[in-house]
């Protein structure tokens, strides 16, 4: 589903509600008809993968960005780096290549690939998408939106945008005033 409105029309909220970082006082949200207030919130956000406007990296490798908890192989990591166009920019240096606070060392673009890479990893089957090319080149958006659609292309994805381009091959489309 495509999401575009105006700045504080309510579009992250709305995802800020999906992950229960803010709990309606009313009211359910349905996720294949389980209301997920009556979930766990750490299942919850296990089960959904976000992709930010502005991409969390940490201080730290390639692999412990991508790779948080330690539970996939290195090929697993590579295989998502090659699938974001970013297993070129590694492949001299490594997966343990340094990536500084908030990947100061990486493009803005660079740094939403890794996102992608870390969300492809978790294999999640709910995709949260905010607003992950508003700060990007043509070019790069190019890149990111073919890597979204390759990849997410079996799971629900909710994508968040200004523009309209952003969200054209969505199914459903909601516009926010």
């Amino acid at each position: 589903m495509g999401v575009v409105g105006r700045t504080g029309s309510g579009k992250s909220t709305t995802l800020l509600c999906l992950l229960r970082i803010i709990e309606s006082p009313k009211g359910q949200i349905l996720i294949d008809g389980v209301d997920i207030s009556q979930i766990g919130l750490d299942d919850l956000r296990r089960k959904i993968t976000i992709i930010p406007q502005d991409p969390l990296l940490y201080k730290g490798t390639v692999r412990s960005n991508l790779d948080l908890f330690n539970q996939y192989e290195d090929q697993e990591i590579w295989n998502a780096l090659e699938k974001v166009c970013m297993r070129n920019k590694f492949i001299f240096s490594g997966l343990d290549s340094e990536i500084k606070e908030g990947g100061e060392n990486l493009s803005a673009g660079e740094k939403q690939l890794l996102c992608i890479a870390r969300a492809i990893l978790s294999k999640s089957k709910i995709i949260l998408i905010d607003e992950a090319t508003s700060s990007i080149d043509n070019v790069t958006e190019e890149v990111i939106l073919q890597s979204i659609h390759d990849n997410f292309k079996d799971c629900t994805m909710i994508t968040i945008a200004h523009r309209l381009k952003t969200i054209i091959g969505s199914d459903k489309y909601a516009f926010s005033k």
